[in-house]
């Protein structure tokens, strides 16, 4: 009988929860304030309330429990206790093809994400709804001489991984990574399409880069990306966030990344004074929606409202406005979001060319289908 009461408490958490915080610190603080749950239940409950999450737009007809039982049977892969207990009726059918338990269900995976005529161009619209059900994994970028040491580890550990390629594995989401390695030292957790935005780096010709700004760094995972693939360049770093600069110097120190300016910027407001006046390449790893890393956090979807597409799309032009000024002429622009939606996408990928700028190699990094995250890239040279 536990799992009926586990379900009555995620029923009250999900209730409770409108979308105003991640929900993993909203569930933790549920917990430390309802000490009577120990581990493994508190690991049930969190369970039920991803599956409901995971559903996004899909079953908003149905009351939270039944959203949440429908998410269970959707996003569970084998029968187990839970399952057996909470909805015997589909327990036989969970191995059934996801398409075979929609229809079981009489729900269509397109409603779990319904802005799909405003999705950039090469999305699969019904794979990536149904990725949305899925926890994606652990990716960890093996950092320049470490790579026969980690994968050594990896093995002397007993984990299982995927190799994704020379510098990257894949694990499961729960591997506790750090108690294993030495994070940004030896490996820095970075997700797999997130990395393959070096491929777009690596274009430019290294005899032509030095001095390079990434102007919203947050915690500074693509300019350790950059460091890693660029030896020798000088980095410029900015955030609008303090506390978030903090953490990219302790990680620039684990990283041995000594040499270095920073500075706090709203890169939303003009007159912005960055140490150089022109650089060889800026990035620009823009705040957006964050809807290609909408199955790591369900709870965005789940609240998602469309008017934040035009919301961010404009946040992000003020942003191009301010940084495409410090570009060298010949110098390079990096433009990324980790967005699905064209218009935070290709649309500003066209204004940039209308700004004076030509591009070199455009791409949407479709994770979708290896339990990854969806990016989107554009390098662009600017014109002489």
């Amino acid at each position: 009988m536990k799992y009926f009461s586990h379900l009555n408490t995620a029923q009250t958490i999900l209730t409770r929860y409108q979308g105003a915080q991640p929900f993993h610190h909203f569930i933790r603080e549920f917990f430390r304030q309802h000490k009577k749950y120990g581990s493994k239940d508190r690991k049930s409950i969190a369970r039920l309330c991803y599956s409901c999450l995971r559903l996004g737009y899909a079953a908003r007809h149905l009351s939270i429990q039944q959203q949440i039982l429908t998410g269970l049977f959707l996003t569970s892969m084998f029968a187990d206790e839970m399952t057996l207990q909470l909805i015997p009726e589909w327990n036989d059918s969970i191995t059934l093809p996801l398409t075979d338990k929609f229809n079981l269900v009489q729900l269509s995976p397109a409603r779990i994400f319904p802005w799909q005529s405003q999705l950039s161009e090469g999305v699969d619209t019904t794979a990536f709804a149904e990725s949305m059900l899925v926890q994606p994994d652990l990716f960890l970028r093996i950092r320049p001489g470490y790579e026969q040491k980690v994968k050594e580890q990896l093995q002397q550990a007993g984990l299982a991984f995927r190799k994704m390629n020379d510098r990257c594995v894949a694990l499961d989401n729960a591997v506790k990574a750090d108690e294993l390695l030495m994070i940004d030292k030896e490996v820095v957790i970075q997700d797999y399409s997130s990395q393959q935005i070096g491929n777009l780096l690596q274009l430019i010709p290294s005899a032509t880069i030095q001095q390079v700004w990434d102007c919203c760094a947050a915690s500074g995972g693509k300019s350790i990306l950059a460091y890693d693939l660029m030896p020798g360049i000088e980095l410029t770093v900015s955030d609008i966030r303090e506390s978030i600069l903090a953490n990219l110097r302790k990680r620039f120190a684990v990283a041995g990344i000594k040499k270095y300016e920073l500075f706090r910027a709203d890169m939303s407001v003009s007159k912005i004074r960055p140490p150089l006046s022109a650089y060889d390449l800026v990035i620009a790893d823009v705040p957006c929606s964050g809807s290609g890393t909408w199955s790591r956090t369900p709870e965005q979807l789940y609240f998602f409202e469309e008017k934040k597409i035009a919301e961010y799309a404009s946040l992000q032009r003020k942003i191009l406005s301010q940084a495409i000024h410090f570009v060298k002429p010949g110098g390079y622009f990096l433009y990324i979001t980790c967005s699905v939606f064209k218009e935070e996408n290709e649309i500003q990928a066209a204004w940039l060319c209308e700004a004076g700028f030509e591009t070199i190699q455009q791409q949407l990094f479709t994770g979708y289908q290896l339990k990854a995250d969806t990016l989107f890239g554009v390098l662009l040279r600017k014109k002489l």
